[in-house]
Protein backbone atom coordinates (compact mmCIF):
# COMPACT_ATOMS: atom_id res chain seq x y z
CA UNK A 1 0.00 0.00 0.00
CA UNK A 2 1.54 3.39 -0.90
CA UNK A 3 0.34 6.52 0.91
CA UNK A 4 -0.39 9.82 -0.73
CA UNK A 5 2.84 11.16 0.48
CA UNK A 6 4.64 8.65 -1.55
CA UNK A 7 1.97 8.55 -4.48
CA UNK A 8 3.16 12.65 -4.64
CA UNK A 9 6.80 11.15 -4.35
CA UNK A 10 6.27 9.04 -7.23
CA UNK A 11 4.50 11.08 -9.51
CA UNK A 12 7.17 13.76 -9.30
CA UNK A 13 9.61 10.98 -10.60
CA UNK A 14 7.79 10.30 -13.29
CA UNK A 15 7.62 13.92 -14.61
CA UNK A 16 11.61 14.14 -14.01
CA UNK A 17 11.53 10.76 -16.26
CA UNK A 18 9.95 12.34 -18.99
CA UNK A 19 12.02 15.42 -18.86
CA UNK A 20 15.12 13.10 -18.58
CA UNK A 21 16.02 13.30 -15.33
CA UNK A 22 15.57 9.94 -14.07
CA UNK A 23 15.93 8.98 -10.85
CA UNK A 24 18.45 11.89 -10.24
CA UNK A 25 19.06 14.52 -7.48
CA UNK A 26 15.98 16.50 -7.78
CA UNK A 27 13.91 13.25 -7.60
CA UNK A 28 16.25 12.77 -4.18
CA UNK A 29 15.68 15.71 -2.69
CA UNK A 30 12.11 15.70 -3.28
CA UNK A 31 12.26 12.73 -1.08
CA UNK A 32 14.66 14.42 1.30
CA UNK A 33 12.23 17.13 1.52
CA UNK A 34 8.90 14.94 1.97
CA UNK A 35 10.60 13.35 4.49
CA UNK A 36 11.94 16.77 6.43
CA UNK A 37 8.26 18.12 6.13
CA UNK A 38 7.32 15.26 7.99
CA UNK A 39 9.85 15.44 10.36
CA UNK A 40 9.17 19.24 11.26
CA UNK A 41 4.85 18.18 11.48
CA UNK A 42 6.40 16.14 14.34
CA UNK A 43 7.91 18.77 16.01
CA UNK A 44 11.41 19.50 15.06
CA UNK A 45 14.65 20.21 17.41
CA UNK A 46 14.97 23.50 18.70
CA UNK A 47 16.80 24.63 21.72
CA UNK A 48 14.97 25.52 25.26
CA UNK A 49 16.23 29.43 25.27
CA UNK A 50 19.09 31.29 23.18
CA UNK A 51 22.39 29.58 23.03
CA UNK A 52 25.81 30.26 23.66
CA UNK A 53 26.93 27.77 21.75
CA UNK A 54 26.06 25.81 18.27
CA UNK A 55 28.49 22.92 18.51
CA UNK A 56 31.23 21.25 21.01
CA UNK A 57 34.52 19.92 20.28
CA UNK A 58 35.07 16.97 23.17
CA UNK A 59 39.25 16.44 23.47
CA UNK A 60 38.84 13.43 25.30
CA UNK A 61 42.46 11.94 27.20
CA UNK A 62 41.64 7.99 27.69
CA UNK A 63 43.31 6.70 30.68
CA UNK A 64 43.06 10.06 33.05
CA UNK A 65 45.49 13.12 33.25
CA UNK A 66 47.02 13.75 36.05
CA UNK A 67 45.37 17.34 37.86
CA UNK A 68 48.58 18.12 39.89
CA UNK A 69 50.69 17.67 37.20
CA UNK A 70 48.55 19.80 34.82
CA UNK A 71 46.46 22.42 36.19
CA UNK A 72 46.32 22.19 40.02
CA UNK A 73 49.90 22.74 41.39
CA UNK A 74 50.05 20.78 44.95
CA UNK A 75 53.83 22.58 46.62
CA UNK A 76 52.66 20.37 49.85
CA UNK A 77 53.38 17.13 47.77
CA UNK A 78 56.98 18.46 48.00
CA UNK A 79 56.85 19.52 51.65
CA UNK A 80 55.53 15.95 52.93
CA UNK A 81 57.16 13.75 50.15
CA UNK A 82 56.48 10.14 51.38
CA UNK A 83 54.55 10.84 54.03
CA UNK A 84 51.04 9.15 53.65
CA UNK A 85 48.41 11.46 55.31
CA UNK A 86 45.10 10.27 56.66
CA UNK A 87 43.63 11.62 53.06
CA UNK A 88 45.45 9.13 51.40
CA UNK A 89 43.18 6.28 52.41
CA UNK A 90 41.10 6.60 48.98
CA UNK A 91 39.48 3.76 46.78
CA UNK A 92 41.74 3.27 44.64
CA UNK A 93 42.72 0.25 42.08
CA UNK A 94 45.66 -0.83 43.59
CA UNK A 95 47.42 0.04 46.55
CA UNK A 96 49.30 3.35 47.16
CA UNK A 97 52.30 4.43 49.05
CA UNK A 98 53.28 7.96 49.85
CA UNK A 99 52.69 11.30 48.77
CA UNK A 100 54.62 11.35 44.98
CA UNK A 101 55.89 15.13 44.74
CA UNK A 102 55.75 16.84 40.96
CA UNK A 103 58.67 17.61 39.07
CA UNK A 104 56.52 19.82 37.26
CA UNK A 105 57.09 23.72 37.54
CA UNK A 106 53.90 25.84 36.92
CA UNK A 107 53.72 28.92 35.20
CA UNK A 108 51.81 31.96 35.90
CA UNK A 109 49.96 32.66 32.81
CA UNK A 110 47.79 35.41 30.64
CA UNK A 111 46.26 38.83 32.37
CA UNK A 112 44.71 36.36 34.73
CA UNK A 113 47.42 34.26 36.05
CA UNK A 114 46.36 30.86 36.63
CA UNK A 115 49.07 28.17 36.68
CA UNK A 116 49.81 25.94 34.15
CA UNK A 117 52.04 23.10 33.53
CA UNK A 118 55.02 24.59 31.72
CA UNK A 119 54.46 21.17 29.34
CA UNK A 120 52.19 23.43 27.78
CA UNK A 121 53.00 26.45 26.99
CA UNK A 122 51.31 26.94 23.73
CA UNK A 123 47.88 26.23 25.68
CA UNK A 124 49.02 28.74 28.16
CA UNK A 125 48.98 31.52 25.58
CA UNK A 126 45.13 30.87 26.19
CA UNK A 127 44.36 30.35 29.23
CA UNK A 128 42.61 33.79 29.48
CA UNK A 129 39.53 31.89 27.33
CA UNK A 130 39.55 28.84 29.70
CA UNK A 131 38.05 27.82 32.49
CA UNK A 132 39.59 25.05 34.63
CA UNK A 133 37.58 22.86 36.78
CA UNK A 134 39.54 21.63 39.74
CA UNK A 135 36.49 20.38 41.70
CA UNK A 136 35.38 17.09 39.48
CA UNK A 137 34.61 14.27 40.96
CA UNK A 138 32.67 10.70 39.51
CA UNK A 139 31.58 7.69 40.93
CA UNK A 140 33.91 4.65 40.76
CA UNK A 141 37.67 3.92 40.24
CA UNK A 142 37.95 1.75 37.58
CA UNK A 143 38.27 3.08 33.64
CA UNK A 144 34.94 0.90 32.05
CA UNK A 145 32.57 2.42 34.64
CA UNK A 146 34.12 6.05 34.79
CA UNK A 147 34.29 5.78 30.75
CA UNK A 148 30.68 5.02 30.56
CA UNK A 149 29.74 7.77 33.35
CA UNK A 150 31.72 10.65 31.59
CA UNK A 151 30.19 9.68 28.31
CA UNK A 152 26.89 8.16 29.13
CA UNK A 153 25.89 9.98 32.34
CA UNK A 154 25.89 6.33 34.11
CA UNK A 155 28.49 3.49 34.74
CA UNK A 156 26.81 1.37 32.74
CA UNK A 157 26.65 0.98 28.76
CA UNK A 158 23.18 0.72 28.42
CA UNK A 159 22.64 4.64 28.11
CA UNK A 160 22.36 7.04 25.35
CA UNK A 161 26.00 9.28 24.68
CA UNK A 162 26.21 12.84 25.79
CA UNK A 163 26.84 13.65 21.29
CA UNK A 164 23.97 11.36 21.20
CA UNK A 165 21.61 13.47 23.46
CA UNK A 166 22.82 16.94 21.94
CA UNK A 167 21.88 15.79 18.34
CA UNK A 168 18.77 14.66 19.51
CA UNK A 169 17.84 17.71 20.70
CA UNK A 170 19.02 19.87 18.70
CA UNK A 171 19.22 18.03 15.29
CA UNK A 172 22.85 18.31 12.82
CA UNK A 173 23.13 21.91 11.23
CA UNK A 174 24.54 20.36 7.88
CA UNK A 175 22.54 17.60 6.58
CA UNK A 176 25.34 16.13 4.38
CA UNK A 177 27.35 15.27 7.10
CA UNK A 178 26.56 13.07 10.59
CA UNK A 179 25.67 15.55 13.39
CA UNK A 180 28.01 13.33 15.73
CA UNK A 181 31.20 12.35 15.18
CA UNK A 182 33.59 10.29 16.61
CA UNK A 183 37.65 10.83 15.76
CA UNK A 184 39.64 7.72 17.44
CA UNK A 185 42.48 5.70 16.44
CA UNK A 186 41.44 2.43 17.79
CA UNK A 187 39.10 2.07 20.12
CA UNK A 188 38.66 2.97 23.82
CA UNK A 189 38.14 0.36 26.66
CA UNK A 190 34.38 0.10 26.58
CA UNK A 191 34.06 0.51 23.03
CA UNK A 192 31.83 1.89 20.34
CA UNK A 193 28.74 2.43 23.13
CA UNK A 194 30.85 5.06 24.57
CA UNK A 195 29.62 7.10 21.25
CA UNK A 196 25.98 5.21 20.86
CA UNK A 197 22.78 5.96 20.94
CA UNK A 198 21.06 3.49 22.61
CA UNK A 199 17.38 3.70 23.00
CA UNK A 200 17.27 7.04 21.06
CA UNK A 201 16.58 6.71 17.36
CA UNK A 202 20.08 4.85 15.54
CA UNK A 203 20.43 8.28 13.39
CA UNK A 204 21.70 9.98 16.89
CA UNK A 205 24.87 7.34 17.22
CA UNK A 206 28.13 8.66 15.87
CA UNK A 207 29.71 7.53 13.18
CA UNK A 208 32.99 6.15 14.19
CA UNK A 209 36.21 7.65 12.45
CA UNK A 210 39.71 5.51 12.71
CA UNK A 211 41.71 8.94 12.23
CA UNK A 212 44.78 6.47 12.13
CA UNK A 213 44.91 7.39 8.88
CA UNK A 214 43.84 10.40 7.68
CA UNK A 215 42.98 9.77 3.63
CA UNK A 216 39.51 10.38 3.06
CA UNK A 217 39.19 6.70 1.43
CA UNK A 218 40.78 5.12 4.66
CA UNK A 219 38.81 6.96 7.05
CA UNK A 220 35.30 6.37 5.56
CA UNK A 221 35.06 2.72 3.42
CA UNK A 222 33.24 2.73 0.35
CA UNK A 223 33.32 6.14 0.48
CA UNK A 224 33.57 6.15 -3.93
CA UNK A 225 31.40 3.21 -5.57
CA UNK A 226 33.76 1.80 -7.98
CA UNK A 227 30.92 -0.16 -9.82
CA UNK A 228 28.20 2.29 -10.40
CA UNK A 229 28.28 5.81 -12.08
CA UNK A 230 26.97 8.60 -9.99
CA UNK A 231 23.73 8.59 -11.67
CA UNK A 232 23.87 5.24 -11.29
CA UNK A 233 24.00 5.16 -7.92
CA UNK A 234 20.91 7.96 -7.84
CA UNK A 235 19.07 5.77 -9.44
CA UNK A 236 19.57 2.91 -7.69
CA UNK A 237 19.39 4.51 -4.15
CA UNK A 238 15.91 6.42 -5.55
CA UNK A 239 14.48 2.58 -5.92
CA UNK A 240 15.76 0.91 -3.04
CA UNK A 241 14.71 3.72 -0.51
CA UNK A 242 11.20 3.71 -2.34
CA UNK A 243 10.70 0.46 -1.87
CA UNK A 244 11.86 0.46 2.08
CA UNK A 245 9.48 3.48 2.70
CA UNK A 246 6.68 1.52 1.40
CA UNK A 247 7.91 -1.15 3.49
CA UNK A 248 7.70 1.04 6.62
CA UNK A 249 4.05 1.98 5.98
CA UNK A 250 3.68 -1.59 7.88
CA UNK A 251 5.97 -0.90 10.53
CA UNK A 252 5.61 2.22 11.73
CA UNK A 253 8.11 2.60 14.65
CA UNK A 254 10.64 0.50 13.47
CA UNK A 255 13.56 2.36 14.66
CA UNK A 256 15.90 -0.30 13.10
CA UNK A 257 14.39 0.33 9.32
CA UNK A 258 13.94 4.03 9.70
CA UNK A 259 17.67 4.28 11.33
CA UNK A 260 18.78 2.05 7.82
CA UNK A 261 16.63 4.49 5.42
CA UNK A 262 18.28 7.72 7.18
CA UNK A 263 21.98 6.30 6.96
CA UNK A 264 21.36 4.95 3.08
CA UNK A 265 20.36 9.01 2.58
CA UNK A 266 23.56 10.05 4.30
CA UNK A 267 25.66 7.75 2.79
CA UNK A 268 24.78 8.90 -0.71
CA UNK A 269 25.38 12.81 0.63
CA UNK A 270 28.78 12.00 2.09
CA UNK A 271 30.02 10.84 -0.84
CA UNK A 272 30.28 14.75 -1.92
CA UNK A 273 30.36 16.56 1.05
CA UNK A 274 32.80 13.88 3.17
CA UNK A 275 35.66 13.82 -0.12
CA UNK A 276 35.72 17.66 0.96
CA UNK A 277 35.19 17.81 4.58
CA UNK A 278 37.89 14.91 5.49
CA UNK A 279 40.56 15.68 3.39
CA UNK A 280 43.22 17.62 5.52
CA UNK A 281 45.70 17.60 2.44
CA UNK A 282 43.37 20.87 1.32
CA UNK A 283 44.47 22.80 4.07
CA UNK A 284 47.61 25.42 3.59
CA UNK A 285 50.76 23.33 4.20
CA UNK A 286 51.96 26.42 6.26
CA UNK A 287 48.32 25.70 8.57
CA UNK A 288 48.93 21.59 8.96
CA UNK A 289 52.66 22.52 9.89
CA UNK A 290 51.75 25.19 12.70
CA UNK A 291 49.25 22.19 13.99
CA UNK A 292 52.25 19.83 13.96
CA UNK A 293 52.78 16.11 12.67
CA UNK A 294 51.60 13.67 15.23
CA UNK A 295 48.38 11.64 14.88
CA UNK A 296 46.53 13.75 17.25
CA UNK A 297 47.49 16.97 15.73
CA UNK A 298 45.96 16.00 12.50
CA UNK A 299 42.35 14.73 14.21
CA UNK A 300 42.20 18.51 15.50
CA UNK A 301 42.91 20.20 12.43
CA UNK A 302 39.93 17.60 11.38
CA UNK A 303 37.76 18.60 14.09
CA UNK A 304 38.18 22.12 13.19
CA UNK A 305 37.19 21.29 9.78
CA UNK A 306 33.91 18.97 10.94
CA UNK A 307 32.77 21.84 12.99
CA UNK A 308 32.78 24.83 10.66
CA UNK A 309 31.22 22.23 8.11
CA UNK A 310 28.20 22.43 11.34
CA UNK A 311 29.24 18.91 12.10
CA UNK A 312 27.21 19.54 16.10
CA UNK A 313 29.08 17.21 18.57
CA UNK A 314 33.06 16.15 17.65
CA UNK A 315 34.57 14.23 19.77
CA UNK A 316 38.75 13.75 20.02
CA UNK A 317 39.97 10.56 21.64
CA UNK A 318 43.63 10.36 22.41
CA UNK A 319 45.37 7.66 20.91
CA UNK A 320 44.10 3.74 21.29
CA UNK A 321 42.64 2.25 24.49
CA UNK A 322 43.93 4.21 27.42
CA UNK A 323 47.32 6.49 27.02
CA UNK A 324 47.20 8.70 29.90
CA UNK A 325 46.92 5.26 32.29
CA UNK A 326 50.53 5.77 33.80
CA UNK A 327 50.26 3.58 36.66
CA UNK A 328 54.03 3.29 35.78
CA UNK A 329 57.10 5.97 34.77
CA UNK A 330 54.61 8.18 35.13
CA UNK A 331 56.52 11.89 35.20
CA UNK A 332 58.52 10.81 31.55
CA UNK A 333 55.23 9.45 30.23
CA UNK A 334 53.24 13.03 31.37
CA UNK A 335 55.62 15.14 29.89
CA UNK A 336 55.61 13.22 26.80
CA UNK A 337 51.78 12.91 26.23
CA UNK A 338 51.61 16.66 27.94
CA UNK A 339 53.62 18.34 24.80
CA UNK A 340 52.16 15.64 22.30
CA UNK A 341 48.50 17.70 22.95
CA UNK A 342 50.10 21.21 23.35
CA UNK A 343 50.44 22.54 19.96
CA UNK A 344 47.64 21.23 18.33
CA UNK A 345 45.12 22.01 21.40
CA UNK A 346 46.42 25.51 21.28
CA UNK A 347 46.80 25.90 17.33
CA UNK A 348 43.07 24.63 17.19
CA UNK A 349 42.09 27.49 19.55
CA UNK A 350 44.40 30.03 17.53
CA UNK A 351 42.63 28.69 13.86
CA UNK A 352 39.12 28.26 15.41
CA UNK A 353 39.51 32.18 17.28
CA UNK A 354 40.88 33.61 13.79
CA UNK A 355 37.95 32.30 11.71
CA UNK A 356 35.24 33.76 14.38
CA UNK A 357 34.67 30.45 15.34
CA UNK A 358 35.96 29.81 18.92
CA UNK A 359 32.92 32.36 20.23
CA UNK A 360 30.03 29.54 19.23
CA UNK A 361 32.31 26.12 19.53
CA UNK A 362 32.56 25.17 23.03
CA UNK A 363 35.92 23.19 23.77
CA UNK A 364 35.94 20.32 26.14
CA UNK A 365 39.41 18.78 27.57
CA UNK A 366 40.01 16.24 30.02
CA UNK A 367 39.23 12.29 30.97
CA UNK A 368 37.57 9.89 32.53
CA UNK A 369 39.40 10.33 35.87
CA UNK A 370 42.58 12.45 37.84
CA UNK A 371 45.33 10.26 39.14
CA UNK A 372 46.20 10.45 43.11
CA UNK A 373 48.95 12.47 44.37
CA UNK A 374 50.45 9.19 45.73
CA UNK A 375 53.12 6.80 44.47
CA UNK A 376 52.09 3.39 43.05
CA UNK A 377 54.62 0.69 43.64
CA UNK A 378 58.13 1.98 43.96
CA UNK A 379 57.54 2.54 39.48
CA UNK A 380 57.01 5.93 39.89
CA UNK A 381 53.48 5.35 38.87
CA UNK A 382 49.83 7.15 40.03
CA UNK A 383 47.22 5.22 40.45
CA UNK A 384 43.41 6.06 39.46
CA UNK A 385 41.67 8.70 41.05
CA UNK A 386 38.09 9.80 40.91
CA UNK A 387 37.35 11.65 43.88
CA UNK A 388 38.85 14.75 42.14
CA UNK A 389 40.59 16.05 38.97
CA UNK A 390 41.03 19.18 36.70
CA UNK A 391 38.74 19.79 33.13
CA UNK A 392 38.32 22.50 31.39
CA UNK A 393 36.36 24.07 29.01
CA UNK A 394 36.94 27.06 26.61
CA UNK A 395 35.26 28.57 23.55
CA UNK A 396 31.08 29.25 23.27
CA UNK A 397 30.01 30.97 26.36
CA UNK A 398 32.91 30.03 28.73
CA UNK A 399 34.04 32.72 31.18
CA UNK A 400 37.89 33.17 30.09
CA UNK A 401 40.17 33.11 32.26
CA UNK A 402 38.38 31.60 35.97
CA UNK A 403 39.58 28.86 38.08
CA UNK A 404 36.32 27.01 39.42
CA UNK A 405 36.39 24.95 42.89
CA UNK A 406 39.63 23.73 44.61
CA UNK A 407 40.58 20.39 46.12
CA UNK A 408 42.60 19.29 49.23
CA UNK A 409 45.90 20.58 49.96
CA UNK A 410 47.29 17.27 48.08
CA UNK A 411 44.82 16.62 45.35
CA UNK A 412 43.11 13.68 46.74
CA UNK A 413 39.23 14.98 46.35
CA UNK A 414 37.27 17.89 45.47
CA UNK A 415 36.53 19.56 48.63
CA UNK A 416 35.27 23.65 47.36
CA UNK A 417 32.76 23.70 44.66
CA UNK A 418 32.23 20.46 43.85
CA UNK A 419 31.35 19.53 40.03
CA UNK A 420 30.03 15.88 39.35
CA UNK A 421 29.91 14.55 35.70
CA UNK A 422 26.25 15.01 35.89
CA UNK A 423 27.21 18.90 36.92
CA UNK A 424 29.19 18.75 33.81
CA UNK A 425 27.05 17.73 31.02
CA UNK A 426 24.03 19.76 32.50
CA UNK A 427 26.19 22.57 31.94
CA UNK A 428 27.35 21.58 28.48
CA UNK A 429 24.03 21.43 27.10
CA UNK A 430 23.25 24.66 28.77
CA UNK A 431 26.11 26.36 26.64
CA UNK A 432 23.97 24.24 24.02
CA UNK A 433 20.46 26.21 24.71
CA UNK A 434 19.01 22.87 26.76
CA UNK A 435 17.68 22.57 29.94
CA UNK A 436 18.88 19.04 31.00
CA UNK A 437 15.50 18.43 32.74
CA UNK A 438 13.72 19.25 30.00
CA UNK A 439 16.03 16.87 27.12
CA UNK A 440 13.88 13.51 28.39
CA UNK A 441 13.00 10.51 26.18
CA UNK A 442 10.23 7.94 27.26
CA UNK A 443 11.38 4.14 26.61
CA UNK A 444 10.47 1.24 28.99
CA UNK A 445 7.86 2.82 31.33
CA UNK A 446 9.81 5.97 32.21
CA UNK A 447 11.44 9.23 30.93
CA UNK A 448 15.62 8.84 30.53
CA UNK A 449 17.58 12.04 30.23
CA UNK A 450 21.57 12.41 30.15
CA UNK A 451 21.59 13.64 34.19
CA UNK A 452 19.44 10.98 35.66
CA UNK A 453 17.97 12.38 38.38
CA UNK A 454 20.87 15.03 39.14
CA UNK A 455 22.93 17.73 37.80
CA UNK A 456 22.75 21.62 38.10
CA UNK A 457 24.62 23.95 35.75
CA UNK A 458 27.56 25.65 36.66
CA UNK A 459 27.14 29.22 36.61
CA UNK A 460 30.39 30.26 37.70
CA UNK A 461 32.17 29.46 34.25
CA UNK A 462 29.54 30.91 32.23
CA UNK A 463 30.11 34.27 30.77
Amino acid sequence: MITSNQQRILTRREILQKVGGGFGMMSLAGMLAASDAATKKAGSPTPHFAPKAKRVIFLFMSGGPSQVDTFDPKPALLKYAGQRPKSADIRTASKTMGLLPSPVKFINAGKSGIPVSEHFPNIARHIDDMAIIRSMHTDFPNHAPALCMMNLGTLTPTRPSLGSWLTYGLGTENQNLPGFLALCPGKPVVGPKLWGSAFLPGKHQATHINNKDLTPEQMIPYLKNEALSSEEQKKQLDLVQAINKQHLVKRVGDNELETRIKSMELAYRMQFAATDAFDISREPEKLRESYGKSEFSKACLLARRLSERGVRFVQVYYGNRQPWDTHSNHDKSNERLCKDIDQPIAQLMTDLKQRGLLDETLIVWGGEFGRTPTAQGGINGRDHNPFGFCMWLAGGGIKGGTIHGASDEFGFRAMQDKVHVHDLHATILHLMGINHERLTYHYSGRDFRLTDVAGEVVQNIIA
